[in-house]
């Protein structure tokens, strides 16, 4: 799996965690976010969302500055290098998943996709019991 993880990630110094090619995911989809708000997205504490954010500042991938409409709102967006970094990552994505879907055939396809999202829908479910654990 390392040479799958180096294959999309990156090695070295540029390599990139999975949870910040999430963030770089959200903020390729959309031109500007609030901190509060990437952080919901992300299903995250705003701390956390802001050390991965903090992270691909230093790569020069994504920036954050005061909003023009009210200074104590921070507003983080992808850099030009951000948006090509993720558009390299994006394609190999799907180099990937054609290469491994092409290994199946269309009914399996099919089959797949419905038990990936019946795994996904009880994965929900586990986590809203969870939460109402919590409260």
């Amino acid at each position: 799996m390392s040479v799958v993880r180096d294959y999309l990630f990156g090695v070295g110094e540029d390599a990139l965690e999975p949870g910040q090619l999430d963030t770089l995911d959200l903020l390729a989809a959309q031109h500007q976010w609030r901190m509060s708000e990437l952080a919901e997205a992300l299903r995250v504490d705003p701390s956390t969302a802001t050390r991965a954010v903090q992270r691909l500042e230093r790569s020069g991938l994504a920036e954050r500055k005061p909003s023009d409409q009210d200074g104590r709102v921070v507003i983080v967006s992808a850099t030009p290098h951000g948006l090509e970094r993720h558009a390299a990552i994006e394609c190999r994505r799907r180099e990937m998943m054609s290469s491994m879907m092409a290994e199946f055939s269309y009914g399996e396809r099919r089959e797949l996709a419905e038990l990936l999202d019946r795994f996904v829908a009880s994965l929900d479910h586990f986590s809203g019991r969870l939460v109402d654990r919590e409260r």
